[in-house]
């Protein structure tokens, strides 16, 4: 579906509508979910349903670890599989099944811990799960694009039940942290594809069923709690349901003008949690309006993000110069902040021009309600500026397949849950290029890829200075407009405690999360 957006009309409507939801009552409330067709549950069911239920924006495209680089599968595989290492609240490398000791500048040994948990079929995970799981990601061949935060890896080997080796191709002291990938049984890890009724995981839930693609459910290993994943699109039928009672948690994808409405209605809880999670446009550097870098910076000039993230987003965010935030311990708080500079994007512009270049841009972005008002939005600020920019919005399923492709010239979507500095290899550097690996944008610069080498060598306290560097030179090179770390927000229904928000923005509170029935529904 490709969608046209006349902007003042897109900003004004949500506001208007819950404006005027919020001066007519309760009862209308309930009228207007069952209009919509949302009232499929009787009110009693409702009241005592142990399942906690999740709306999602978009559903998930693979629930196997190995292909999961979406946010949302990600997210769900994190709690459906268990992984080496993972990473603390500092983000550095911790023992998640199996500790670790360096026996040699390119020779580390994984250790699994006592009393792991089996998979959910009751087999146990032993060290031939482990070596099966890398293997098939570092196959030749293979589709996962986790083979290429491993390319230093040379061989790993099964030393007994328990115990792993990694021998790798050059020294990497920041080895541990790269081995977060989500582990399988070694019998389905050999297959290619698996049937989502076989996919097993030692982690705090089992997969119940996948009977469409938008629609999931797990269960707690611990004490069975089930939670029901449903997808969701609409930001204002999401919010509908909940007052409903139809689901019982919102994770951020709402507009302010929605939280701020539901923020004033009777059972509803909301919290907030500073984010990581970055934001950015993405550009082609295959094409010839995109891949002249006069281009790329009269778009990052032209964006006045300040504006966007007070108006759009109500302030929940700060503004981006770099994947890694300041506070990382590879991040750098010395870049140079982009201004808002429209006077000098359009002189980038009319020289491009001149030049006998086409200003004339195609800016992908999904369905999604706020996405698509800040779409609408930047189009504005950018045509400002002489470029004349055509918003296709397509549902997630087409919109991040064009991505994956490498089908575009402007898009904007956003990283999750990013912990390593590796991210920069699997991004930016020549031999990342898909399936190896997410430089979609195909950027190429041999500096750049001297500079990831030089640091993945590196010892670990030398390594910030050369992140540093690397940091400025892809700012220069702008093969990403950034623009903000977004924070996180909870949308809850009274009886629902103990989830606590991830500064990534994952799902694992669900692991603590718990449901009491209140019978407090609206009234119809």
């Amino acid at each position: 579906m490709v969608t046209w957006f006349n902007f003042p009309q897109l900003v004004g409507l949500a506001g208007q509508f819950f404006q005027r939801l919020a001066a007519i009552g309760g009862c209308l409330v309930a009228g207007l979910v069952v209009g919509l067709g949302l009232a499929g549950c009787d009110r009693a069911d409702m009241a005592t349903d142990p399942v906690i239920r999740m709306a999602l924006v978009q559903p998930p495209s693979s629930l196997d670890p190995r292909y999961a680089t979406d946010a949302i599968s990600s997210r769900l595989c994190r709690l459906i599989y268990r992984g080496l290492v993972d990473f603390d609240d500092q983000l550095l490398p911790t023992a998640d099944l199996a500790s670790w000791h360096q026996l040699g500048p390119q020779h580390y040994r994984f250790q699994l811990l006592a009393d792991i948990p089996p998979f959910s079929d009751g087999q146990p995970l032993t060290a031939a799960d482990v070596v099966a799981t890398y293997q098939s990601v570092m196959a030749p061949g293979s589709r996962s694009a986790h083979g290429a935060n491993l390319s230093g890896v040379e061989r790993i080997d099964q030393v007994d039940a328990g115990t792993i080796d990694f021998y790798l191709k050059r020294p990497d002291p920041l080895f541990p942290g790269r081995l977060s990938l989500k582990i399988l049984p070694a019998r389905l890890a050999r297959l290619a594809q698996i049937d989502v009724d076989d996919l097993v995981g030692n982690g705090a839930f089992r997969i119940v069923d996948w009977p469409q693609p938008e629609q999931v459910m797990l269960e707690r290993r611990g004490d069975g709690q089930r939670v029901e994943f449903l997808r969701v699109a609409d930001a204002t039928v999401r919010a509908l349901k909940l007052i409903r009672g139809e689901v019982d948690l919102l994770q951020n994808d709402l507009p302010p003008e929605i939280i701020d409405w539901l923020a004033n209605q009777p059972g509803i809880e909301i919290d907030h949690g500073r984010g990581s999670n970055y934001s950015y446009i993405g550009f082609n550097l295959d094409d010839p309006v995109t891949g002249d870098l006069r281009v790329r910076e009269a778009v990052a000039l032209a964006i006045d993000r300040q504006a966007i993230i007070d108006a759009l987003l109500a302030g929940a965010a700060r503004t981006a110069e770099s994947i890694l935030p300041p506070q990382h311990w590879a991040g750098t708080a010395g870049l140079p902040v982009t201004p808002y500079d429209p006077e000098r994007s359009r002189a980038l512009v009319d020289q491009f021009v001149a030049d006998g270049g086409d200003p004339t841009i195609v800016y992908k972005v999904s369905t999604d309600a706020l996405r698509l008002r800040i779409a609408a939005v930047i189009q504005q600020q950018l045509q400002a500026v002489g470029l004349t920019v055509e918003i296709q919005s397509h549902e997630w399923g087409t919109f991040y397949g064009d991505i994956k492709a490498g089908r575009f010239q402007l898009f904007s979507l956003a990283w999750v849950g990013v912990k390593m500095p590796d991210i920069y290899r699997h991004l930016f550097h020549s031999e990342s290029l898909p399936p190896k690996g997410a430089n979609r944008g195909r950027f190429v610069n041999p500096e750049v890829d001297r500079l990831i080498e030089q640091a993945e060598v590196a010892p670990v306290g030398d390594q910030p200075a050369i992140y540093a560097r690397l940091q400025q030179l892809i700012a220069q090179q702008r093969p990403y407009a950034s623009l903000w770390y977004e924070n996180h927000t909870l949308v809850s229904r009274h009886g629902i405690s103990g989830y606590r928000v991830s500064a990534d923005g994952n799902y694992d509170g669900l692991m603590q999360v718990e449901k009491q029935p209140t019978g407090e529904l609206v009234d119809g």
